[in-house]
């Protein structure tokens, strides 16, 4: 199945708790919770694949790997060039489903005839601040990892993006909004997506289900008068 206009992406199957996907070359299995149907494995890559994320009862898990492959490859998105590779937690570095955002803010920031300024909160490896850069926008790129902003860097010199406008910041996401509120700084879109639970850069605890709702009305006081969009993510 392709999601949005992924070339270099495909959902090949989905069944018995299980997404089987096509990354680039490389074909992975990754367990989803939301899957909770049954139906026969009718694709022979089930049986082909490279590697397989095998979760423990513990929590966390492991990649059992059935072929040799890269430990780091990309893929492309139009314009866009990302690095991915199979991490904990089953992740890869990228959420392709994502790209119905990409979309959705690049046309909005073309479509304001502007050079809009976008706060991206929560950044993890800068797929949406790509997007934002790459239709012309300027580029506020906040999250509490130091290893997920270095990776978002590199995604943007892949998509020769390195020279736009945008600020990396490796902050708290509460403490840089109250900090732009104090400055008087304005924002014309904010996106966000923010995991159930994290830690920033100082040791600060982020739980969702406590906190999201005052950063909303935090983030909403630092909108422009001439917003274009609030997009928030919650995988969880």
């Amino acid at each position: 199945m392709r999601i949005a206009n992924w070339k270099d992406y495909e959902l090949i199957d989905a069944t018995c708790g299980e997404r089987l996907e096509r990354w680039g070359d490389i074909v992975l299995i990754r367990p989803d919770p939301q899957i909770i149907w049954e139906t026969k494995r009718e694709s022979p890559l089930w049986e082909r694949a490279h590697a397989r994320y095998i979760r423990s009862s513990s929590g966390g898990g492991h990649w059992q790997i059935y072929k040799a492959h890269p430990n780091v490859w990309q893929l492309r998105y139009k314009a866009l060039s990302f690095q991915v590779k199979p991490m904990g937690f089953k992740h890869t570095g990228v959420f392709p489903e994502q790209a119905v955002n990409w979309d959705f803010v690049s046309d909005k920031i073309r479509q304001s005839k502007r050079q809009m300024n976008v706060l991206n909160l929560f950044a993890y490896t800068g797929g949406a601040t790509l997007a934002c850069l790459h239709a012309g926008a300027k580029v506020c790129h906040v999250d509490a990892s130091k290893g997920m902003v270095q990776w978002a860097k590199e995604n943007a010199a892949l998509s020769r993006l390195q020279d736009r406008p945008v600020r990396w910041l490796v902050d708290d996401c509460i403490k840089f909004v109250q900090k732009e509120k104090r400055r008087g700084k304005q924002y014309d879109g904010i996106i966000m997506d923010p995991p159930s639970y994290g830690r920033g850069p100082g040791g600060e605890v982020w739980k969702l289900e406590e906190q999201l709702y005052d950063l909303c009305g935090l983030c909403s006081s630092v909108l422009s008068p001439n917003a274009r969009f609030f997009i928030l993510n919650s995988y969880t």
